[in-house]
């Protein structure tokens, strides 16, 4: 073999979650006064498979906008 192997890292690794935790809750409500429905459904769902609150808002942002 002519080129380097190269070894993938590991996948982070995110906990699905049942429900938000009160603080999250919280935030999301103070949240939701400046942002859709749409953007707020796509931040929950993105926190209950592990995001934090920052990650989530990004993907959210990108994927349906404010």
């Amino acid at each position: 073999m002519y080129g380097k192997m190269s070894m993938s890292s590991p996948a982070k690794i995110k906990n699905k979650k049942k429900s938000l935790s009160k603080r999250q809750s919280d935030t999301m409500k103070k949240h939701s006064e400046h942002h859709s429905a749409k953007h707020m459904a796509e931040m929950r769902k993105a926190m209950l498979n592990g995001s934090t609150f920052t990650e989530a808002h990004k993907k959210a942002q990108k994927k349906v906008g404010d």
